[in-house]
């Protein structure tokens, strides 16, 4: 697996999981790296709601798309910082 400048880390136990995330996003955005976790340690967090960790930024939904919409919003501010 390559790793890319933005990493987007998902909970396998949260409700974003029930989106494609990996191959939306990065299908998406060739610079992304999604990495399935089976903990990001936010215990009970993936049970409220949907999220995930952008660059170890927290961003959340209170739908599986609402998050994936938030995801692309915080890479592409995580993108142009390397622009």
């Amino acid at each position: 697996m390559e790793l890319g400048i933005v990493v987007v880390e998902i909970c396998d136990g949260n409700t974003i999981t029930l989106v494609d995330v990996e191959g939306i996003l990065e299908s998406e955005f060739p610079e992304v790296a999604v990495i399935m976790n089976e903990c990001l340690n936010f215990c009970g967090l993936c049970a409220v709601r949907p999220y995930a960790l952008v660059n170890n930024k927290r961003v959340f939904g209170k739908t599986p798309e609402e998050c994936l919409d938030k995801i692309r919003v915080a890479i592409k501010e995580e993108l142009a910082q390397f622009e």
